[in-house]
């Protein structure tokens, strides 16, 4: 069996390694990546980061983003979401993002994996899933990235959050809101307690 074949071995379709996790299993991994690149068996989608794709019907599947993010950042912290999540509020906003958020605690910038870009944000806190009260929040931080109507979207984001949960919206805020979202809330919750909408 040669050199290549035995690394071959340790490849799971589906998983995403570093360069460095392969270090063990070759004598020559540059020339071993390269030859299972040209032959397929490997995808490079970034410098030190490469693909095994699992096989389908339709043809290679692509690696799923949030194992690509995880060998990426070598950490398991991080919150994906898009702008596109803040159409379900029912704030007014409706226009479509070609663009993938990470909220972690590492990197800092867009960075192209594969044929995806993703806008890596570090952020001292983030949840570990997203909530409607948090995305109430994180649209008002994020305001300046968005094309609709400014006035109009703070407007939607007064209704619903009226009839948001309130607790929960204060630990948004408190945990999670920068400077804008601190400065927007604090008067809505500042009775303690929100009257719902009529």
């Amino acid at each position: 069996m040669s050199a290549v074949d035995k690394l071959k071995r340790h490849l799971r379709p589906g998983q995403v390694y570093r360069r460095a996790d392969l270090l063990p299993w070759s004598n020559a991994v540059d020339r071993h990546l390269k030859q299972l690149v040209e032959e397929g068996t490997l995808t490079k989608l970034s410098g030190g980061l490469y693909y095994c794709p699992r096989r389908t019907n339709f043809g290679a599947a692509p690696a799923g983003d949030e194992k690509l993010v995880e060998v990426f950042l070598k950490d398991h912290r991080f919150l994906l979401t898009s702008p596109n999540a803040y159409n379900v509020l029912g704030v007014g906003s409706t226009q479509i993002y070609n663009e993938t958020v990470v909220y972690n605690h590492k990197r800092h910038g867009r960075f192209s994996l594969g044929n995806r870009t993703f806008d890596f944000r570090r952020k001292p806190h983030f949840p570990s899933a997203l909530s409607r009260e948090f995305l109430l929040v994180d649209l008002v931080d994020n305001l300046d990235r968005l094309a609709e109507h400014k006035p109009s979207l703070l407007e939607g984001v007064k209704k619903q959050a009226k009839s948001a949960d309130h607790k929960a919206l204060k630990k948004a805020v408190r945990e999670y809101g920068g400077v804008k979202a601190r400065k927007f809330f604090e008067p809505l919750l500042a009775q303690g307690a929100m009257p719902h909408a009529t």
